[in-house]
């Protein structure tokens, strides 16, 4: 890998570590429902309770979304830093590990790049999604 692939990578787990905060806020949202849930659930109003449970089911998908990009935070600071030669060998033990399907050709840097962006995207969606419901659950615990 050339200087401006290394700093493309090191950029890219930046970028991912950056969403850390999400994934953080993510956990809160769900283990706070949870706990609501669990501790004041019979209390709830319905639309209250419903809610909370959405928000907490939310939070599935949503740790998922997060344990990926510390993965791939992971990775993309290892072909940063040299700790991985090279985006092939990453594929081949991700493909020992059982993470990734054997792939006929090779995959693009920028691909690899985008595919990263998006995933951050998908969990800020979540993570938003989460607090909006949060919010509303918030202001639905007094209805009767």
């Amino acid at each position: 890998m050339n200087d401006d692939d290394r700093a493309l990578c090191a950029t890219t787990a930046g970028l991912l570590q950056a969403g850390s905060v999400l994934a953080t806020w993510g956990l809160v949202l769900s283990l706070v429902s949870g706990l609501v849930l669990a501790l004041t659930g019979r209390s709830l109003p319905s639309a209250a309770w419903t809610a909370f449970a959405v928000v907490a089911l939310i939070g599935l998908p949503e740790r998922y979304l997060a344990l990926r990009i510390r993965l791939d935070s992971a990775l993309f600071d290892g072909l940063a830093k040299d700790t991985i030669p090279s985006p092939i060998a990453m594929d081949r033990a991700l493909e020992t590990l059982g993470l990734r399907r054997a792939a006929d050709g090779k995959r693009a840097l920028a691909d690899r790049v985008l595919g990263a962006r998006q995933l951050l995207q998908r969990h800020g969606i979540a993570v938003v999604a989460q607090t909006v419901v949060f919010a509303m659950a918030l202001a639905m615990q007094d209805w009767k």
